[in-house]
């Protein structure tokens, strides 16, 4: 393909070069912030040599060219639109997708930047605990050795500081000091604090701040509370800088902000988000265990649904909750019968359809799900064509049935597809229901066909 052309081509079908706002790329998707979406010509951006698919969600118009390729189709084309430095920054360019988004899906937004850049270590103590329980299972090592011991400790320090990586990408994200956002985590972390994450059974102490009964219990393995704190804390600390006098900003600001937030962590905002964070997964318990199956019928049906919205970047908040109170991810196994189930989908149009450019894409996109990324099949194929989309919410549905009565769950969160077999508890039922997610939507959308022009 002729990179070049391709970008000269794109700008106008995009409504020309006053109609895009800023743009950026990532590994396989060219991001652009448009002005006004309805000047686009959607059907000839897909037909254009190399295109994947293209969508828009979260605030941004995404156009799918796929790794190696995007790179160079973005070269000319920022080039040819001439975007400064400026408008091609991730952090200009995120502020412009804000704006273009609804309150619901900005804050879908803002709880997935906070946590993506921590999921590397959660994945990493999550696999640690899968290395364990088998050591455990198979009496690989004795649990008392100095081995079982160390490995023990590698695997609950993510969560035992939870609240301390969450403060610091928290406070980036709300626009306070990153380091004071970890100081506020490390108080709620404090040894003084009763740990719950490796002494649940404990009474904590209690101690009088005139006249109010301070529970001495600490927030390891807790999310919500450190999210609300860290967020009063950037309010706080924001409000300090524009009235304190720069000659003693440094001095005066952190020392007023700590002070005050540590009094509003220990006395309000944390035991309200304990007691909310306690609602939301005792909510989720209860339509787990209700009906068995029941709830990875529906949430596995759904979740591809929920894609498209852009709010499932939430999720991670909810399962690192559900993760720190109980110690294993019931509903990642569920998002990951929906994933691998668009990619079987994606294979069905590929077996079946004539179209030379829609085979060139349904193989590496369905590919691509099955490893835990769906947009290039979701928006490539099968959203395209319509009915694969339904036979992958059917397939989603089937395995998430499966995963939830047999009670799969992972140790972690953020990996689906084949890559989660690293982190899940039950990998053969993991892999049962993996066949039936993928191979009940490739049968149900053969049934179910499609209309190709």
């Amino acid at each position: 393909m002729n990179h070049q052309e391709v970008a000269n081509k794109l700008i106008p079908l995009l409504g020309g070069k006053d109609n895009i706002v800023s743009g950026t790329h990532c590994a396989t998707r060219l991001r652009l912030v448009i002005e006004d979406e309805e000047k686009i010509n959607q059907k000839e951006i897909e037909e254009l040599d190399g295109v994947q698919g293209a969508f828009s969600s979260s605030g941004q118009y995404q156009i799918i060219f796929g790794t190696g390729v995007v790179n160079k189709v973005y070269e000319p084309f920022a080039k040819e639109l001439g975007l400064s430095a400026e408008t091609q920054s991730s952090e200009a360019h995120k502020e412009a997708a804000k704006r273009k988004m609804n309150p619901l899906a900005r804050f879908a937004r803002t709880l997935s930047n906070i946590f993506v850049p921590i999921i590397p270590a959660i994945v990493a103590s999550g696999m640690l605990m899968g290395l364990l329980g088998m050591m455990n299972t198979y009496n690989w090592v004795d649990s008392e050795s100095a081995l079982y011991v160390m490995l023990d400790m590698f695997s609950a320090a993510a969560f035992i500081i939870l609240p301390i990586l969450i403060g610091f990408s928290a406070a980036k994200e709300f626009g306070g000091n990153t380091y004071l956002g970890a100081v506020i985590g490390g108080i709620m972390t404090h040894p003084a604090l009763l740990n719950p994450w490796v002494l649940s059974n404990a009474e904590p102490e209690y101690m009088d701040f005139f006249g109010i009964e301070v529970a001495m219990l600490g927030y390891q393995g807790t999310v919500i509370p450190v999210l609300l704190t860290v967020y009063v804390m950037s309010i706080v600390e924001k409000r300090l800088r524009k009235v304190v006098p720069n000659a003693i900003d440094l001095l005066v600001t952190p020392f007023l902000t700590v002070i005050f937030t540590g009094f509003v962590a220990l006395l309000v905002v944390g035991p309200l988000g304990r007691a909310l964070g306690d609602a939301i997964t005792t909510g989720l318990d209860v339509i787990y265990g209700t009906i068995a199956g029941g709830a990875g019928l529906v949430f596995g049906g759904l979740y591809s649904m929920i894609v498209l919205t852009g709010v499932h970047h939430s999720f991670h908040a909810i399962e690192a909750e559900i993760l720190g109170k109980i110690g294993v991810n019931y509903l990642l196994p569920i998002w990951a019968m929906a994933n691998v189930a668009q990619g079987g989908a994606g294979l069905a149009v590929f077996t079946k359809t004539k179209s030379k450019k829609t085979k060139s894409i349904a193989a590496p996109a369905s590919l691509s799900a099955f490893l835990g990324i769906t947009e290039p099949v979701i928006f490539g194929v099968n959203l395209r064509y319509r009915r694969p989309f339904i036979g992958a919410a059917i397939g989603g549905a089937l395995g998430g049935f499966y995963v939830t009565f047999t009670q799969v769950t992972a140790n972690g969160l953020g990996l689906t597809g084949i890559p989660m077999f690293a982190i899940v508890q039950d990998p053969l039922n993991y892999a049962i229901g993996f066949l039936i997610a993928a191979g009940g939507a490739f049968v149900t959308t053969l049934l179910l066909g499609w209309k190709e022009e």
